[in-house]
């Protein structure tokens, strides 16, 4: 969980037609199937359409079917492109760092993270994020995302920004004013630049648990009860999405029922929730509603893959998240840059691992690791067939997230 650490449901705008040229050496392979993690690409023809008049020899052939932009951007990618969008990297609110900017004009990473609380105002964000999409490749824009959940956890602030109450007031009222008012809350971030949001929190806190570092101990929950966080979490995905602005449903699968925070303590370990559990009903319901984003918890879950961090896990991430509850969206880690709960993992072994496990961006807020965590993800892909596809799959699905939050033009 990401203490400083948004759905869209299928937002797609017609008319983006732009490409992207790939510069490195590596053949593009498309996906090899049409199921959502490995979605079959033909390379745009160059083959001309037609203008002779229409007779009986060729009457019947008609100009080859342009592919839609995420397709045909990936196709143009070389393999280190495309594990540049399996990337967010930390990028401060005051602006981007010599290291952010080397790992989007480097590296290739795809996506930032806004990252520490910022009371400048609307203006200033929306200057640091044309800042930073100065540096993306034409075409390919970065997904811009931070963490505006409320209460304590909302990363801008001043001037542009409403003061957003916590979420245990926000699951106070009823979903659909909820829902309207983060659809206010909304478009102020994608005023500003912010196309992603890192909420909401649909981690369940049962009444009377106690201490709850990450969740509970900081009003980031919606009720105490599964019911209470699908109605009022849902409601939130739902405004986000009228607003143009992505949720992240977070932190599954729970982080409600622990007692230690990932992000300064490791051994943290869930020793309830089973794959069958009533607490997964909120992302059951989000992944229903159309989230795009689902992030992924580092804790350990006894009961679903003892001593693995489930953001490493492939029975989690791939089994319960996807095959399971059905989530053919994005998948993005927690930190796992400067997070205690992974620090017995090197970097580059972080970002293997959770592709690996069927993850899809590597967030982490230490935007110095971006060049080990590329490299590991190239050499693996290069020497491991079903890696590549993996990543492969992973970079089309983050490049139509953009395609369907309009970023692809």
């Amino acid at each position: 969980m990401r203490v400083a650490a948004v759905a869209l449901a299928a937002v797609a705008l017609a008319g983006c037609t732009s490409t992207k040229t790939g510069t490195g050496t590596e053949s593009p392979q498309a996906p090899s199937s049409t199921r959502p993690t490995s979605t079959s690409v033909r390379p745009p023809s160059s083959t001309p359409a037609t203008t002779t008049p229409a007779t009986s020899s060729s009457a019947s052939r008609t100009s080859p079917p342009l592919l839609p932009p995420a397709e045909r951007i990936f196709s143009a990618m070389t393999l280190r492109q495309r594990v540049g969008q399996l990337l967010m990297v930390d990028c401060p609110t005051s602006g981007p760092t010599g290291a952010t900017q080397q790992a989007i004009t480097q590296y290739h990473v795809g996506s930032v993270i806004l990252d520490g609380t910022s009371y400048a105002g609307s203006n200033e964000i929306a200057a640091v994020a044309r800042q930073v999409q100065g540096l993306a490749p034409k075409g390919v824009p970065l997904l811009v995302s931070t963490d505006q959940e409320g209460g304590i956890v909302q990363r801008l602030q001043g001037p542009g920004f409403t003061r957003i109450p916590a979420a245990t007031e926000q699951g106070t009222v009823a979903p659909s004013t909820l829902r309207r008012r983060t659809q206010d809350w909304a478009a102020e971030l994608r005023r500003a630049g912010v196309t992603v949001d890192l909420a909401p929190v649909l981690d369940v806190v049962p009444a009377g648990f106690g201490a709850n570092p990450p969740v509970g101990d900081l009003q980031r929950e919606y009720g105490n009860t599964p019911a209470a966080v699908t109605s009022h979490g849902v409601a939130v995905v739902r405004g986000l999405a009228a607003a143009g602005v992505a949720a992240t449903v977070k932190h599954f699968p729970g982080l409600g029922r622990v007692r230690g925070n990932t992000d300064v303590s490791g051994g943290v370990t869930d020793t309830v929730t089973t794959s069958g559990d009533a607490f997964l009903q909120p992302f059951r319901a989000a992944i229903d509603a159309g989230v795009p984003f689902v992030m992924m918890s580092t804790a350990d879950y006894s009961h679903l893959d003892p001593g693995v961090p489930a953001a490493f896990s492939y029975r989690i991430v791939t089994g319960l998240l996807r095959s399971q509850l059905g989530f053919g969206g994005v998948v993005i880690s927690d930190d796992i840059g400067n997070a205690a709960q992974v620090a017995n993992y090197s970097p580059g072994e972080r970002a293997v691992r959770f592709v690996a496990a069927g993850g899809d961006v590597v967030l982490t807020v230490v935007a110095g690791q971006a060049q080990e965590m590329t490299a590991a993800l190239v050499n693996r892909a290069r020497s491991d067939p079903a890696f590549r596809r993996l990543v492969n799959a992973s970079a089309l699905r983050v490049l139509r997230a953009k395609q369907a939050l309009g970023l692809l033009h």
